[in-house]
């Protein structure tokens, strides 16, 4: 078929091999995912978000910038408070449905067990870990094998740990979701990916894609069932970048894989939640997982034999505390986020020129992206602690103004 990408495609060969609507601007491999992630957000369409910006609601919000648009945004019912930080993207052309989310807050673990019920979700994805880099990304919303039972009180909802199935880099839960006042339970899946780093990318797109075909072997995915929750720290970055390869292989099976243009896709997806992918590197590696995954709707039978072998995910799990960084990655600082180059073998070296020019034009919004979400991620994390703190003395003060047996 003409226009498909071969399957010996390299990044190198990105520009030429792709459609027209899909090549890159000209310039170095890190500089033309610079160019193209400011030219997608200057074309992003930019909606009322008002419903968050509610007093109320505040507290419901991780992150202050992150705030679902009113006309998308996921609605609870039966409730006083309908808010929950989360949206619904709809991809009609592929039949895809996902709510997007942030890593849910002590305070909204109930709203979104609420959510997955009322949405009548299958699988739960999770794309980062609860604590990076020594910030609270994430609560800790669903049971382990220490405490195999949590419930939420104040929307009647209890979860249970039937399974754990751990691999080297993700791991497989399977929970029941039990309604307390109906007394209904429902089996959902929690695909848990444990090695994806905040502002980065998966060490390869082998590995990624994986995990992506695990979690549609579930069947969660399908329009059969309710929208899959997908969601990292604030739902725009990483979570972005799941969705949208997901969708673009799924347009590829149903059409002419060389019509797919990724980068309308990504904008039609940003029009129900603001800022989905957010750097370069995801953008750039969300391309490349795309590549890769044309060879299997291309035929190439072998291909997820192969993906489980290069992410060797029997292997015994990394340190949850320390991630493995990428091994086909080198980490440069550019523009001060951290960003990964392939080997010299596989990528350009980033040209002085061009990566100047680049910076100059970028208006630090990514720089100010990051360092806005560390100074939440810090007061996060200090009001955690202090609630900690508080809930500690209050359990003393219980204890010691409690009757002794002789005093009875």
């Amino acid at each position: 078929m003409p226009g498909i990408v071969p399957s010996c495609l390299c990044y190198r060969s990105l520009h030429t091999a792709l459609p027209p609507r899909q090549q890159l601007p000209e310039g170095t491999a890190l500089a033309r995912s610079w160019c193209l992630l400011k030219e997608i957000r200057h074309k992003s369409s930019d909606y009322p978000h008002r419903v968050a910006k509610y007093p109320e609601n505040r507290n419901r919000n991780r992150y202050r910038d992150v705030s679902p648009y009113d006309h998308s945004r996921v609605k609870l019912q039966n409730t006083e408070n309908d808010y929950i930080n989360a949206s619904l993207v709809v991809i009609e052309e592929a039949q895809r449905y996902y709510i997007l989310t942030q890593g849910p807050l002590p305070n909204t673990c109930c709203h979104f067990w609420l959510m997955v019920w009322q949405q009548q979700t299958k699988a739960v994805v999770m794309l980062n870990r609860i604590v990076e880099k020594e910030s609270v990304k994430c609560a800790q919303y669903w049971p382990t094998k220490e405490e195999e039972v949590m419930t939420f009180t104040e929307t009647g909802f209890r979860v249970r740990l039937v399974s754990e199935d751990v691999k080297s880099y993700y791991t497989v839960h399977l929970l029941q979701l039990e309604n307390i006042n109906s007394g209904e339970s429902r089996m959902i899946f929690h695909f848990h990916y444990t090695t994806w780093p905040d502002f980065g990318v998966p060490e390869s797109p082998a590995s990624f894609l994986n995990f992506l075909f695990k979690v549609r072997e579930s069947g969660s995915l399908s329009p059969e069932h309710g929208p899959a929750v997908i969601h990292c720290s604030a739902g725009i970055g990483r979570s972005g970048t799941f969705s949208l390869v997901d969708t673009c292989l799924v347009l590829m099976e149903k059409k002419d894989p060389s019509s797919v243009d990724i980068k309308k896709v990504l904008l039609d997806m940003r029009r129900y939640r603001m800022g989905l992918i957010q750097t370069p590197d995801q953008l750039r590696f969300s391309y490349m997982a795309v590549i890769e995954g044309a060879k299997y709707i291309m035929g190439d039978s072998t291909i997820q034999k192969r993906w489980k072998e290069l992410s060797k995910e029997d292997q015994a799990p990394s340190s949850e505390q320390s991630p493995p960084h990428p091994t086909k990655l080198i980490t440069e600082k550019y523009n001060g986020n951290s960003v990964g180059l392939e080997n010299e073998d596989q990528m350009e070296k980033i040209n002085t020129d061009m990566s100047t020019k680049v910076q100059n034009t970028t208006d630090g919004n990514i720089e100010s992206t990051v360092r806005k979400r560390l100074r939440e991620d810090r007061k996060a994390n200090t009001a955690q602690k202090v609630q900690q703190m508080k809930q500690k003395l209050n359990e003393t003060e219980r204890k010691r103004k409690r009757p002794r047996l002789t005093d009875t």
